[in-house]
């Protein structure tokens, strides 16, 4: 019982970002507004964005917007109506006349990052980190 329970949990894993039937083969571009990270997918006057990263209880009233910012940032174009939940995202575009979609990035970049200085804000109460980061292409 145990390996079946763990082939169900493999399977789920594997399927966590892949595309809906409507927009397979085309190219994500991964973009990271707030705390959440998305895979946007454009086809024409719709658009798909997959949540990838953990988050604890997301509502989709958290996620919609950021959700939103992300799919209008990537398609160039405004998003009319919103569907699906927190962890996939499916929007209808209203797009003007030369409207353009941003490029899916051709290769993976990471960035390797330094931390400067760590120090308590004390007009937030939070600990701020400055950090000093550049970009590794592969």
């Amino acid at each position: 019982m145990a390996r079946w329970t763990i082939l169900l949990f493999c399977a789920v894993l594997i399927g966590c970002d892949t595309p809906s039937p409507a927009f397979r083969g085309i190219a994500p571009t991964r973009i990271t507004v707030g705390k959440s990270t998305f895979d946007v997918r454009v086809n024409g006057n719709r658009a798909e964005a997959i949540r990838l990263n953990s988050e604890w209880a997301p509502r989709m009233a958290a996620v919609a917007p950021r959700a939103v910012a992300a799919i209008e940032t990537v398609s160039g174009c405004e998003v009319r109506k919103l569907g699906g939940d927190q962890a996939l995202i499916l929007a209808k575009l209203k797009c003007r006349k030369g409207a353009k979609a941003r490029p899916a990035l051709p290769e993976r970049i990471e960035y390797d990052c330094d931390i400067d200085d760590t120090y308590v804000n004390r007009g937030l109460g939070q600990e701020i980190t400055e950090m000093s980061c550049r970009a590794r292409r592969y």
